[in-house]
């Protein structure tokens, strides 16, 4: 299906991920994980602030009092959105100096879910771990390369977990109760696709950034394509509906290892987009901790 795409905030972001938007504030959060940096758009004036972190970053989430959690190359940290200082609070991977954290949220009880890979090989080494509000750390998975596209339904019973590099998106039965991940089972074989990260609709369909393919890809509830969405660029990474209404779906996007030729063709690659497919989302869950 075509629909137009806007350019939400204009940037060479080299690898943007994990959008978020505050409906408190009515602000729009992502990263730039290779810059490393936690951005903040205004879409009522168009400011933009660019929080400059020390280490590489995987992902961030909205604490219910107030504030940022992020995932990083040392760990779990809370993120101070006024000054950009970074307090360390886990990492349960210490022992691991080659590894980082990449794509995490929060769960609708308030945890929050986390993977961790390898930042110099592409050897699945990575694992998915369960931080509960105290940060009591519990692992869940192991033998990950890239970890991608958490989420849950909208009745939180439902939970997706990728792994890019194995092309596939499992889904798992859920308890809410205890935050156990049950019943695993393939959702999406997305072939030679590389499901990145997602976002869930109000109607219970997964949205998935398709690295390198140009385009998302809306699944219903039983893994078929629902319908698929080009965009400008072939790097969308991550997704996240905002906006006053929760019906504007925004997009961050990639230019890592992109030549100048690819980028001369793709000029928007590193922004972050924005369309209205005609769907809402749902608010985003944050962190009881």
């Amino acid at each position: 299906m075509s629909f137009q795409v806007e350019v939400a905030a204009r940037s060479a972001d080299r690898l943007g991920e994990c959008p978020l938007w505050d409906e408190r504030e009515r602000m729009l959060w992502w990263i730039d994980s290779r810059w490393p940096a936690a951005k903040r758009l205004d879409p009522s004036s168009g400011a933009l602030m660019m929080l400059v972190l020390p280490e590489v970053i995987g992902s961030i989430a909205l604490r219910e009092q107030g504030g940022l959690l992020a995932a990083t190359k040392s760990g779990i940290h809370t993120l101070d959105p006024a000054s950009g200082a970074l307090e360390a609070r886990v990492d349960p991977e210490a022992n691991r100096p080659d590894n980082r954290f990449n794509d995490g949220r929060c769960d609708r009880a308030g945890r929050f879910w986390a993977g961790t890979m390898s930042d110099v090989k592409r050897d699945p080494v990575g694992s998915l771990y369960r931080f509960e509000p105290d940060l009591t750390c519990t692992k869940l998975r192991n033998a990950i390369i890239i970890p991608n596209s958490l989420a849950w339904s909208p009745d939180g019973r439902t939970m997706y977990f990728a792994d890019t590099n194995r092309h596939t998106i499992w889904r798992y039965d859920y308890d809410l109760a205890s935050g156990a991940a049950t019943g695993e089972r393939v959702f999406v074989d997305a072939g030679s696709g590389r499901p990145d990260g997602s976002c869930v609709d109000e109607e219970g369909c997964l949205w998935n950034a398709e690295y390198g393919a140009w385009r998302l890809v809306r699944y219903s509830p039983d893994g078929k394509v629902d319908r698929t969405l080009e965009v400008p660029v072939a790097n969308p990474t991550c997704c996240c509906f905002g906006g006053d209404d929760l019906g504007t779906l925004y997009v961050t996007t990639a230019t890592q290892r992109l030549t100048p030729e690819d980028l001369a063709k793709q000029p928007l690659a590193g922004s972050v987009l924005a369309l209205r497919p005609g769907v809402r989302g749902l608010p985003e869950s944050r962190f009881a901790g």
